[in-house]
């Protein structure tokens, strides 16, 4: 590819990957509605285009339905469960290059593929609520209901800008290996929100002021999650 393609494609990544979804969304339907549009125009039009306007055009207007695909795709292959998301066969080797596009829409950056690691993400709670500093709210795991796995498990937060939050522990994240406290009947709760949650300290992850989003990780997972038969628990507001 030459270097200022290159260059361009970097710097349309970099912007998009700072866009909010509505925002996305909103300029990925634009992007539709004027290729269609020229799509149809250059159907039915008799006039001629010459060579150097030709090629200006089809570059632009591939790039942007190739972005209105893979948003397409991104939808359909999305599985939704109280209020997280994820993706059943992110990282196999077979998928093509609009899958795998789909699947770096859903989760940017590395992924594994599923008998490695298994994938959840959420902005929401579980009434599709926006998650934010500003509530408290707990992530309820009944007993036996932790992310099954054979190696290990995490949950992590991040801003709304996919940053870690520093906080006064240094936490980014939970799991099994972070000295979580069951309950007495075997199940898990862990507090998430700003201020430390007095006598829970142990179970805390801790979230900024403002917005934020949960990455959910578990290694090595289980043929309940391979399968798609894990229902990752709600984030309930609390306060």
């Amino acid at each position: 590819m030459p270097a200022k393609a290159r260059l361009f494609f970097l710097a349309v990544r970099n912007k998009l990957s700072k866009m909010s979804s509505r925002t996305y969304a909103i300029f990925v339907t634009l992007i539709g509605a004027v290729c269609s549009y020229v799509v149809i125009k250059r159907s039915f039009s008799a006039d001629s285009l010459i060579l150097r306007n030709a090629l200006i055009q089809g570059f632009f207007v591939g790039f942007g339905l190739a972005l209105v695909t893979i948003e397409i795709l991104a939808r359909i292959k999305i599985v939704r469960i109280n209020g997280w998301v994820t993706a059943v066969g992110c990282g196999l080797p077979g998928n093509g290059m609009f899958t795998r596009a789909a699947h770096i829409r859903i989760f940017p950056g590395p992924i594994n593929v599923p008998q490695e690691a298994m994938y959840w993400k959420t902005n929401v709670d579980g009434a599709g609520r926006t998650l934010s500093g500003e509530h408290d709210y707990i992530m309820h795991f009944p007993p036996q209901g932790l992310p099954p796995n054979d190696a290990f498990w995490s949950l992590t937060m991040a801003d709304a800008k996919e940053r870690f939050v520093a906080n006064p522990l240094n936490r980014y994240l939970v799991g099994d290996r972070s000295g979580l406290v069951a309950n007495a009947d075997g199940s898990v709760d862990v507090y998430i929100q700003n201020t430390t949650p007095a006598g829970y300290e142990s179970n805390w992850l801790p979230a900024p002021s403002g917005s934020f989003r949960l990455w959910l990780r578990a290694y090595m997972p289980g043929a309940v999650a391979l399968e798609g038969k894990y229902a990752v628990p709600p984030v309930i507001k609390t306060r």
